[in-house]
């Protein structure tokens, strides 16, 4: 024992010698570099990467859905906080491996319970509201989800004076359209605004990606009745797009209180995407035109009396509405991100859904291999 204490102190100083010392990066940062929010605090963007720490807590209501999935790992992986309030055990249990342990923290509330909504947002620096239905259920109407749930959480945002509230509406939103969903979205924008003057809105295009409602409706064999020839007409926009243009929201202040249109660049009516569908998947899916009249009261009933959903009748008065595109809103543009093109993702998603005699064929255009090479979903890349 007397040896090795006399050999300790020589091996301590070799151990500190110059040489073998750890450097330390100091990475300098002025004051221009410091963004501070209305409320004072700094608005903190780092490197990133999954075991990164950002500083930022985020809470996303509406995160189990499609699009939330999208914002969910963006944030999560900047090493963000993200709170996720959710219903269903089972629908949420994918976004655990969206960020590293503990990034990703869940709390079960619901809708009409004021308390369990201002527990999900008091610690938060940012709250988005994702929370939307395309079909009314027979628990909640379209008023119960966009107007009186959007009213709840701008009153908790505004209680708990958080920072920044980003309101996800929908194009075309509209408190007089003939469209059930499309007015109760313009109301709940009104709703949000006046709660929390300096709300973002959003107002996506259809969009399009792994879990839609667009493409993969139009692939599958249910599919089958439409109302308007398919004629109705929108610009299409890609999930992933929308969640870097809702990401990069968290990181510029100047989007407070503006109002976005996020659409693609092309123009399609729901005929000329189901074609290119059909180039894809090499089949020809059957789509039979019923009557206004005839269609809109059955899918009434159909909704009504079935537990999954079919068609509802709001989604056959939207068959006769194209998109609108308000001049004063910003779009991508504004927030530096090129948007892209529909075609050039069809194979990228469509080719699960083709025979295993075609299965192996490529995409239609060498455009589609470079895209598929540049967009990557979510959750392939863990």
């Amino acid at each position: 024992m007397q040896k090795c204490r006399a050999i300790n102190p020589g091996l301590g100083s070799r151990a500190l010698g110059p040489a073998s010392r750890l450097q330390f990066q100091i990475q300098r940062r002025n004051i221009q570099d410091v963004a501070i929010t209305r409320t004072g605090k700094p608005i903190l963007k780092v490197p990133g990467g999954r075991s990164s720490l950002g500083g930022h807590t985020a809470t996303v209501f509406g995160a189990t859905g499609f699009l939330g999935r999208y914002i969910v790992n963006r944030l999560a992986r900047q090493g963000c906080t993200v709170v996720v309030p959710y219903r269903e055990e089972m629908m949420k249990r994918h976004l655990k491996v969206s960020g590293d342990l503990g990034r990703v923290v869940f709390i079960e509330y619901d809708l009409r319970n004021t308390q369990s909504i201002e527990e999900s947002v008091r610690h938060s620096d940012i709250v988005y509201n994702l929370v939307g239905r395309q079909y009314p259920t027979k628990n909640f109407s379209y008023v119960d989800v966009h107007v009186d749930g959007t009213e709840r959480i701008a009153e908790a945002v505004a209680k708990y004076d958080v920072d920044r509230f980003v309101h996800v509406s929908s194009y075309n939103a509209n408190k007089d359209s003939p469209s059930e969903f499309f007015a109760t979205k313009g109301w709940g924008e009104e709703v949000a605004r006046s709660i929390y003057p300096e709300t973002t809105i959003v107002r996506p295009a259809p969009v399009f990606g792994f879990e839609d409602n667009l493409l993969h409706k139009l692939a599958g064999v249910t599919n089958l009745f439409t109302a308007n020839h398919m004629q109705e007409r929108f610009w299409p926009v890609h999930s992933i797009d929308v969640g870097a243009a809702l990401e990069a929201m968290l990181h510029d202040d100047t989007t407070a209180g503006e109002t976005f249109e996020l659409y693609g660049p092309k123009n399609y009516s729901t005929a000329e995407i189901a074609e290119l569908v059909d180039r894809e998947i090499i089949k020809h899916r059957r789509h039979i035109n019923v009557p206004k009249a005839i269609l809109k009261p059955a899918a009434h009933y159909l909704n009504k009396f079935l537990w999954w959903n079919i068609i509802s009748a709001d989604e056959v008065e939207r068959e006769f509405i194209d998109q609108k595109i308000d001049p004063t809103a910003k779009t991508f543009k504004d927030l530096g991100i090129e948007p892209a093109e529909l075609s050039n993702l069809t194979f990228h998603y469509l080719q699960g859904y083709r025979s295993s005699s075609y299965y192996d064929l490529p995409p239609a255009t060498e455009r589609e291999k470079k895209e598929e090479r540049q967009y990557v979903h979510v959750l392939d890349d863990q």
